[in-house]
């Protein structure tokens, strides 16, 4: 895939948006904003627009990916050009739960002079949808019912991890870092490589159409000697798509809005895609309701007390850490540092871990505010979270709950290593293990006491047999890490986020 930056109208990067606009048949899209508070009572302003277009019909096609920056493009003179698109029948769009980002994006848009927005997206897939179906199409009424997210399909379907370790970074700020180009690029062109994998098993099965029942009007499906309720029934879902045909052709006529034909000059889809659009596609039509904020929904407004005002306050001035931690030996400390992480930075946890903090999770899977403290307390850990709520606890659990500003899961680590003064060296590097938070035994194992000790419960890859490597065993889950490849990579990364210096490396 190829990466356009289009921040203006006059720039080659919008040429090349228009020409791919007129080459592709399948276009992927996506939306970030910057995260915002739940309580606000408007949307969030989008501010970059992901679309990956797919030149011509087959998978091995070149994509050109375009993030249209919004802050810095003139929004009244790209909207025609994106409504086109959105409503133009010769062109399927893909998303994840698409409807939310298009409603934002309708908000920020009305709000730049744009009068409407958007108002609707005609021929689109669903990601989530398609891979419902076929999960039902593969294992009937046994299909699993969990909702996954797209880094979960995406790693299923193409075996890829997709991080999601950008998604509450600040999109308003700019330049955008290289990272978050990447980042949103990738989170675009994923859907139509995920498509490309469902589409042959979505034209299987799709039943063509006598040629004869093509094109047929709306009266001649109403009438007809055959008036049974079934035959009456699939005779009403064909009118409804001479309808919907008409509709497409700029006729409109559902709930009296009639919206001009697009002025788009596309290539046609092929047959295969026609065949799925006609099955599976969808149109994404939002009402008036749809463009209220929740909050503005809600006829009226909860008093907020004095009590709350100053519960807000102390919130607001006990996020910072006010030390001693429990583990020093003022209170009766060992004076090694121990970390208890809640869910919201369980991605924390194993970065502690790699460069030798004591980092632990929660006993339970969903622990409440009471297990979460009770833990801390008793094991004498700071806990580390995200949620603003626990630290309405601080009065109960004093210089025991330290809220983590940083989004990124390096700039976590480098925050808690500053703000607890932690002292990391070379050889503290991966002398935990990184799944249950356990130490390593005092002495390495040979490959014939790894091979020993990992019968019935790890495969060692044979390609280890005859290199001279050391094996480590955790002495709590009895996983067993050896000094590869990953190892290295690991050591090398982790040197470089806490600049560690070239005496700690050697120590190694």
């Amino acid at each position: 895939m190829k990466i356009y930056v289009v921040s203006a109208t006059d720039s080659s990067e919008f040429t090349r948006l228009k020409w791919s606009f007129t080459r592709s048949t399948v276009i992927a899209l996506d939306a970030e904003w910057k995260p915002q508070r739940s309580s606000t009572s408007s949307f969030p302003t989008v501010t970059l627009l992901q679309v990956a277009c797919r030149l011509g019909h087959n998978s091995d096609d070149v994509s050109d990916v375009f993030l249209i920056d919004l802050t810095s493009i003139h929004l009244p003179s790209v909207w025609e050009l994106l409504n086109d698109m959105f409503v133009s029948p010769d062109v399927m769009k893909l998303g994840f739960r698409f409807k939310q980002d298009l409603v934002y994006l309708s908000s920020t848009f009305t709000q730049n002079g744009c009068e409407g927005g958007f108002q609707e997206v005609k021929q689109y897939l669903d990601i989530m949808s398609i891979y419902n179906h076929l999960q039902h199409k593969r294992f009937g009424r046994k299909a699993p019912k969990d909702i996954k997210s797209l880094a979960a399909i995406c790693k299923e379907m193409l075996d890829i991890s997709l991080s999601k370790e950008l998604q509450c970074s600040d999109w308003s700020h700019r330049p955008l870092t290289e990272e978050q180009k990447l980042y949103a690029a990738t989170d675009a062109h994923c859907l139509l490589q995920i498509f490309d994998v469902f589409k042959a098993n979505l034209v299987e099965g799709i039943t063509v159409l006598d040629p004869t029942e093509i094109n047929v009007g709306l009266k001649g499906i109403l009438t007809g000697s055959d008036y049974t309720g079934k035959i009456v029934m699939v005779k009403l879902c064909k009118a409804t798509d001479v309808i919907r045909g008409m509709s497409e052709n700029g006729q409109n006529i559902a709930n009296g809005v009639v919206s001009r034909k697009t002025t788009l000059n596309t290539m046609p889809m092929d047959e295969n895609l026609l065949k799925i659009v006609r099955k599976y596609g969808e149109r994404i039509l939002l009402k008036e309701s749809d463009r209220l904020p929740k909050n503005s929904k809600k006829k009226t407004r909860k008093r907020i007390s004095l009590s709350t005002v100053n519960t807000n306050k102390q919130l607001l001035c006990s996020e910072d850490w006010q030390g001693p931690p429990p583990w020093d030996s003022s209170f009766g400390g060992d004076g090694c540092p121990k970390f208890l992480l809640d869910v919201m930075v369980e991605g924390l946890a194993k970065h502690l871990r790699c460069v030798g903090i004591d980092a632990a999770v929660p006993l339970s899977k969903k622990p409440d505010s009471r297990e979460l403290l009770d833990q801390a307390y008793k094991e004498k850990r700071v806990l580390l979270t995200r949620d603003t709520k626990l630290l309405r606890h601080q009065d109960l659990a004093k210089n025991q709950i330290y809220r983590v500003k940083s989004l990124l899961k390096n700039e976590q680590l480098l925050e808690v290593i500053e703000i607890f003064q932690l002292k990391i060296s070379g050889n503290q590097l991966m002398s935990r293990c990184t799944k249950c938070n356990g130490k390593f035994i005092q002495k390495p194992l040979s490959i014939e006491e790894a091979i020993e000790a990992a019968k019935g419960f790890q495969r060692i890859p044979s390609c280890l047999f005859h290199k001279n490597l050391e094996f480590w065993q955790c002495m709590n889950c009895h996983q067993l890490y050896w000094e590869g490849t990953q190892y290295h990579n690991a050591v090398q990364k982790f040197m470089d986020v806490c600049k560690l210096s070239e005496v700690n490396k050697m120590s190694l």
